[in-house]
């Protein structure tokens, strides 16, 4: 079995930091042996999950290979997500078990085959009432974040019933947590927002985070795809002079993020400031940008420093924010910026790795476009034309 070292879920005392049980079980190597496993069951006549336990159920379900093009099949940072979102599902269901009243009744040694439709419903009314307040002193998870939990914990439940390793669907205990335009966050940053925060770091002399900014607002880059940044993947295009990096996104999809050649010297000024190598070579494994350790950064550690940084700034236009300026607030930026640059809206969907152009109009630029659109811009010829 693949939890021969990992302690039972229903054991949460002995349990790992879930950083580390991540790490355990994003190597894949153990898949095939679960296959394997599953197969031989079903040619003994067994049910093919009949051995198999939760955290073998959760491991197989995030690594389960749906389509022969690998391309096709979860990422790497998916499958960190999905793993993050489950194992904290189960802790939850363990460790507020009286709290929230589960009373959940183990079955052949299983946490899932033992819940009610009733007991995901009193889960879910936990995780959006009390939870936010019990794990992280904040008042409220965003709509996104219930949306994101709901969808994942939703979809292994419908997997378990599926495959017959648990008896009865349950997923009618969970709510839809749809996400409405209105509930998204305003994450714009005007161009000159964006000026001023970049001339004050570098009147600092503050050559970290004027690096990290510079590279964020001018590719549009993912905060996790900034974490896996290597000194390998910045490439020169000689005819050009400029650099570009070519960066795997979400859902394994490829596209080129062009480096000008002032965030160039940016990046070699951050990584001279960490003492880092700054004769950069295509050949080079290392991480392109570190922590000031030396380790290459987290997805959660740098949006947390990053938000705690910025926060930190004196400058008027960061008072009053109705959210915190993380990562993903530069690639808003980075749309904004590009529209009013006059770039056109199938390249700037096309440079931030969007999928759909309805996803750049509809939340990335649906404010700048709303402010732009209002009819009232169009008085100027009217009537009131002396009043506006």
């Amino acid at each position: 079995m693949i939890t021969r070292h990992l302690p039972n879920l229903t054991n949460s005392t002995t349990l790992p930091a879930i950083p580390i049980l991540i790490s355990n079980l994003m190597d894949n190597r153990h898949y095939k042996k679960l296959v394997l496993r599953r197969q031989y069951n079903k040619k003994f006549g067994y049910e093919r999950f009949h051995d198999f336990n939760d955290i073998e159920m959760i491991y197989y379900y995030v690594h389960n290979q749906k389509n022969i093009d690998d391309l096709k099949n979860k990422s790497e940072r998916t499958k960190v997500e999905y793993l993050r979102e489950l194992l904290h599902f189960s802790k939850h269901l363990v460790d507020y078990n009286l709290e929230i009243s589960l009373d959940i009744e183990m079955r052949d040694g299983s946490l899932f085959k033992g819940l009610e439709e009733d007991q995901l419903e009193k889960y879910q009314n936990w995780l959006v009432y009390e939870a936010p307040m019990v794990l992280y002193k904040k008042e409220k998870f965003t709509a996104t974040t219930l949306a994101k939990k709901t969808t994942i914990i939703k979809g292994f439940l419908r997997f378990l019933y599926d495959v017959g390793y648990i008896q009865k669907n349950i997923i009618g205990g969970l709510k839809a947590a749809t996400v409405k335009k209105e509930d998204l966050p305003n994450k714009d940053l005007s161009p000159t927002e964006v000026l001023k925060l970049l001339e004050f770091l570098k009147a600092e002399n503050h050559s970290i985070l004027f690096g990290i900014i510079h590279v964020l607002v001018t590719t549009g880059i993912r905060n996790s795809e900034f974490c896996q940044l290597k000194v390998r993947d910045l490439k020169r295009n000689f005819s050009t002079g400029d650099y570009y990096i070519d960066v795997n996104g979400k859902g394994n999809k490829n596209r080129t993020c062009v480096i000008k050649p002032k965030v160039y010297q940016s990046i070699l000024e951050f990584r001279k400031m960490r003492d880092l190598d700054t004769k950069l070579s295509i050949s080079d494994e290392s991480y392109l940008f570190t922590t000031n350790t030396g380790r290459p950064y987290t997805n959660s550690y740098f949006s947390t420093y990053l938000k705690n940084a910025i926060a930190r700034i004196p400058l008027e236009i960061l008072k009053n924010r109705e959210s915190p300026i993380g990562p993903h607030t530069f690639r808003h930026a980075f749309a904004i910026i590009s529209h009013y640059s006059g770039a056109n809206i199938l390249d700037i969907s096309r440079s931030l790795g969007h999928e759909n152009i309805s996803t750049t109009t509809e939340i990335y630029l649906a404010k700048v476009f709303a402010q732009e659109r209002n009819s009232v811009h169009q008085w100027k010829n009217g009537e009131l034309k002396d009043f506006i």
